[in-house]
């Protein structure tokens, strides 16, 4: 199993991630650590704490930065409450790399 999935049904082109999120990880709140997770999912880890949404926003925030999205191209549609979540993003072409590559 592969940790992501790129789509491109219906005319529109969507990624799907799986994410494993560590919430109020010990990190800068503009750094994020991007690593494998097993084969089936990539760990974030985030300064935001689990409160009120502000780790989904955070780590939505941290996707869509390292990806050169628009935040509002990506959301958490899967796990909102749960460290394994689904996020997704809607971008014209994806390669793995950028999650390890620098900024």
């Amino acid at each position: 199993m592969v940790w992501y999935r790129f789509d491109a049904a219906r005319g529109l082109l969507t990624l799907q991630v799986q994410v494993q999120a560590q919430p109020g990880a010990r990190t800068a709140p503009d750094q994020a650590v991007f690593q494998p997770y097993g084969e089936d999912a990539l760990k974030v880890r985030v300064a935001a704490p689990a409160v009120d949404g502000r780790a989904n926003q955070a780590l939505c925030e941290l996707i869509a930065a390292r990806l050169r999205v628009a935040p509002g191209d990506v959301e958490v549609t899967h796990g909102a409450g749960a460290r394994r979540k689904v996020v997704t993003v809607r971008i014209a072409a994806f390669d793995p790399a950028l999650f390890w590559g620098p900024k």
